[in-house]
């Protein structure tokens, strides 16, 4: 692939800099940024819910040390966020709605397995969340987590048949190169260095295969195999609830 260039009009060099636009950073909830805990929301596209079995506390803190009330028995909730070893779960109360964290023993599902589903869900989770963070990609991820992880790819190709959708997506990262030359002011004589063009220079290239949904394979140039061997996780788990 030949290396794209930008040329540059000289009459931009002297022209007034406009005033850069200040882009807000997206807040986030602070119920939503602890590392440790998996927001059913964000990993799921259909809610998650829970049939109570037994009334049982319900906690402000995932740690169970700040108690808000307690759930009542005989009702279904919506599951809202995990750990290894409680559930935020948001229903009603003995006296009102209530939302917070509760222990999984107060819970049943339409899958007997449930609790160890759920647990197999956030060990995988986790361990996306944490290549997201790193700007990693790995086998088993979906596309979705893959946009996440390293944003847009610059090509993709899709092919379809029979048996079901696969499909390459490319990511290119580019260097761009400033290119200058001498000129000399004609009023003083003094020379200075005035920016000609920009170039932009291919720096490395990551493939990413897809098939079904998944991520199958991993191929990444020379210049970026420094990052390490390829990751596997595990495929989305699919509930049965």
């Amino acid at each position: 692939m030949k290396p794209a260039t930008l040329l540059v009009l000289a009459a931009a060099l002297f022209a007034p800099a406009l005033p850069a636009e200040t882009k807000r950073a997206e807040r986030k909830s602070l119920l939503d940024s602890d590392p440790d805990v998996v927001y059913l929301e964000q990993a799921l596209k259909n809610p998650v819910e829970l049939n109570v079995i037994k009334e049982a506390p319900v906690f402000s803190d995932k740690e169970g040390r700040h108690r808000l009330g307690t759930l009542k028995a005989d009702q279904t909730v919506r599951l809202e966020a995990i750990t290894d070893r409680i559930y935020r779960v948001r229903g009603k109360g003995t006296r009102d709605g209530i939302a917070g964290w509760v222990a999984p023993w107060a819970f049943s599902s339409k899958d007997p397995q449930f609790v160890t589903h759920l647990k197999e869900f956030y060990d995988r989770q986790i361990q996306v969340m944490k290549l997201i963070e790193a700007k990693q990609v790995a086998v088993g991820m979906t596309p979705d987590e893959v946009s996440k992880s390293i944003g847009k790819p610059t090509k993709t190709t899709v092919r379809k048949t029979d048996k079901g959708e696969s499909g390459r997506w490319e990511f290119i990262d580019y260097e761009e190169v400033k290119h200058y030359i001498t000129r000399v002011d004609p009023a003083t004589g003094r020379v200075f260095r005035q920016l000609s063009h920009v170039t932009q220079i291919e720096k490395g290239r990551t493939n990413v295969d897809f098939e079904n949904g998944l991520v199958t394979a991993i191929e990444q140039s020379e210049d970026r195999q420094g990052s390490s061997n390829v990751r596997i996780v595990v495929p989305p788990l699919v509930f049965g609830w």
